[in-house]
């Protein structure tokens, strides 16, 4: 076991990362592996879920019901500009980076009946365990 620091391992940036794992390091920290955990409660009318999105803004949320699943994205870009008094670049980093989640909730659901809030890096969003019913359909036969 290592020794951390604030929750960061101490020797994280003395080592290195992995390979496979560098562009999320340099874009998300070394708390990548964290990103949209989430939390699910079924209370007696409504399931709740809790969408862990640190780092993010309201506006790099976007949520999409289509045929039955419920999907979660969060996309970023990110640059760093760093001049010298000549107004020469001594760096130019540009990072972009998404994540996506997807959930079935079946195929009543409709927009209208799921609620968002996005406060704190935290996703909350609510949906009903039946969806309303949907009015019948008034139809007009016409007689010949």
């Amino acid at each position: 076991m290592l020794p951390s620091v604030f929750g960061e391992s101490l020797f994280d940036t003395f080592f290195g990362s992995h390979p496979f794992t560098a562009m999320n390091d340099v874009f998300f920290g070394n708390k990548a592996q964290n990103l949209m955990k989430t939390d699910v409660r079924e209370l007696d009318k409504t399931y709740e879920l809790d969408v862990d999105l640190p780092g993010f803004r309201k506006e790099d949320v976007k949520i999409e019901l289509d045929g039955g699943y419920l999907t979660i994205t969060a996309a970023k870009n990110e640059e760093k500009d760093e001049k010298n008094e000549k107004g020469q670049y001594l760096r130019r980093e540009r990072c972009s980076g998404s994540c996506s989640r997807s959930f079935y909730v079946g195929e009543a659901l409709e927009p209208k009946d799921v609620t968002a809030k996005f406060e704190d890096g935290i996703l909350r969003l609510s949906m009903p365990k039946e969806p309303a019913p949907k009015a019948p359909e008034k139809k007009l036969i016409t007689v010949a």
